[in-house]
């Protein structure tokens, strides 16, 4: 029985050969190239009263540019199927600089996972849907198949005054000897049972809700409390919400939506959630789009600056051009305020009071950014900011300066909580100033539809965009103080709307 709204999955396999498939169970759909290439009829796979999604598992003998197995999943994407390994992971492994790249943040992942072996020869490993047979080596090939998904991978370990990936390439089935045959058949298997079909027990809910977070940051969007408010606001509207963690990249395609609440970065893996979500099919909030305009603020400020929103006056400038410096303390005075275009959390953001300190902090800056802003300063005890979703108010509050500083956070300085925070003030929508507020929503309408904080201070009577944030604070007793569990409701009733507005 298939609920009303439900989306089910059939899943056909591709194989180059009849023949390669022989030491396997028989599966639903069974398929060669040909038969996918040019013999397809979509009309043969639709389901009355159902919604399926096409899931191709592509087991071609190899995936060379132009290649049966290449075309195949290039075709997939075409005809909007789900497929593994898509044309981007296929792309990203032929290119050695690539997965190079992709793949730094693994290193100490692998450091770890060799900490007690001794430098020898290289040596490979075969990961199957992202499972190997050397457990130590488990949350590595985890790890590089998220990055590369793909049915077969081939990795080859070097030392190199450390342990190292040498290459990663992918292999195929006509290829595995009998044991790896079985070790191929048990992966293949958990992962056709975790990942393409839906779980029974979720079917007693109309949709699933996944919410990533990361239990050990520091400075969590939402904290326990809020996201057990989710939680018991899903079940209220018939919603299964059920955390997820980095390490479940490969179950997204379980769920209808995906609810960031972890910290986004570009060169990180919430934006990595976001595009396999949206790739599924999933309605995603915050969606990559939001993460690209909103974790950049060299673009913010072009955004800003060809809408005439208020901003206090700013600069943008390049690495090598020293007279751009002088140019900004001409035109906007000191002290002054140098901004990363990604910090967050009052992160890389320094008030220089002299040419000295210009220097030094732009010195430092230009090690690792192209760019910076430099912003003019005004100090105000607090900082509006308005939760915004779907281009309508959730909640409003005061953020107040860290006593004796001039930000929200003090990292400087500690306490038994951790890093310095000033006080919050929660207000009724009502009771916002209509510049704060009409100016809040002008901005983020700009940038999409999904939900945002925007940060404002008034100087003057007006009001004036600090930044606007793609995963703003929700937390017990701070944004919820006025709304309670409304808020969480409302959360959850516009992933409702967007999913049925898909369907």
């Amino acid at each position: 029985m298939v609920l009303p709204g439900r989306t089910v999955a059939k899943i056909i396999v591709i194989v180059e050969k009849l023949k390669d498939w022989n030491s396997y169970y028989p599966v639903e759909q069974l398929m060669t190239p040909q038969d996918y290439l040019v013999n397809w009829d979509e009309n043969l796979y639709e389901s009355k009263g159902t919604k399926e999604r096409i899931k191709i598992i592509n087991l071609c003998r190899n995936y060379k540019y132009l290649s049966h197995g290449y075309y195949c999943s290039l075709l997939a994407e075409a005809r909007g199927h789900s497929v593994i390994p898509s044309v981007k992971a296929i792309n990203d492994l032929s290119r050695s600089f690539l997965y190079n790249l992709a793949t730094e943040d693994l290193d100490l992942a692998i450091q770890k996972a060799f900490k007690n072996q001794s430098p020898s020869e290289g040596f490979c490993i075969n990961i199957h849907f992202g499972k190997t047979e050397r457990e130590q080596l488990q949350d590595v090939a985890r790890q590089i198949f998220d990055l590369f998904p793909a049915p077969i991978l081939q990795v080859d370990f070097e030392w190199d005054k450390s342990w190292q990936i040498k290459a990663i390439k992918t292999g195929g089935i006509n290829a595995l000897t009998t044991a790896d045959e079985d070790k191929f058949a048990s992966a293949l298997d958990e992962y056709s049972a975790k990942i393409w079909r839906k779980p029974k027990a979720k079917k007693k809910y109309r949709y699933d809700l996944a919410i990533l977070h990361n239990p050990n940051e520091e400075f969590p969007p939402s904290d326990r409390r809020a996201l057990a408010n989710f939680i018991k606001a899903g079940k209220e509207n018939d919603v299964q919400v059920e955390l997820i963690e980095k390490k479940d990249y490969s179950r997204i395609a379980e769920y209808d939506a995906l609810f960031i609440r972890e910290t986004t970065a570009l060169n990180h893996h919430t934006y990595r959630f976001a595009k396999k979500a949206e790739s599924e099919g999933l309605v995603v909030v915050d969606d990559s789009m939001s993460i690209l305009r909103c974790t950049n603020k060299i673009f913010m400020h072009n955004l800003l600056h060809s809408n005439h929103i208020n901003t206090p006056k700013t600069l943008v400038l390049g690495k090598d051009q020293p007279d751009q410096l002088r140019q900004a303390i001409e035109e906007i005075g000191l002290p002054m305020i140098i901004k990363i275009p990604d910090g967050s959390f009052s992160k890389g953001v320094y008030k220089v009071e002299s040419l000295e300190e210009v220097m030094r902090v732009t010195d430092d800056l230009f090690k690792k950014t192209s760019l910076i802003l430099a912003q003019e300063y005004f100090y105000t005890d607090f900082d509006w900011r308005i939760g915004i979703l779907n281009d309508r108010p959730l909640y409003a509050c005061k953020y107040y300066m860290t006593k004796g500083h001039w930000q929200i956070y003090n990292h400087a300085q500690h306490d038994k909580n951790g890093v310095l925070t000033g006080d919050t003030e929660t207000f009724p929508i009502s009771k916002v100033p209509k510049h704060v507020m009409n100016t809040a929503i002008k901005l983020a309408h700009q940038v999409g539809n999904s939900l945002y904080g925007v940060d404002l201070k008034e100087k003057d009577g007006k009001a004036y965009v600090i930044e606007i944030n793609d995963n703003p604070n929700i937390d017990a007793d701070v944004e919820d103080a006025i709304a309670g569990m409304d808020l969480y409701h409302n959360v959850i009733n516009d992933f409702v709307r967007r999913i049925e507005a898909r369907q």
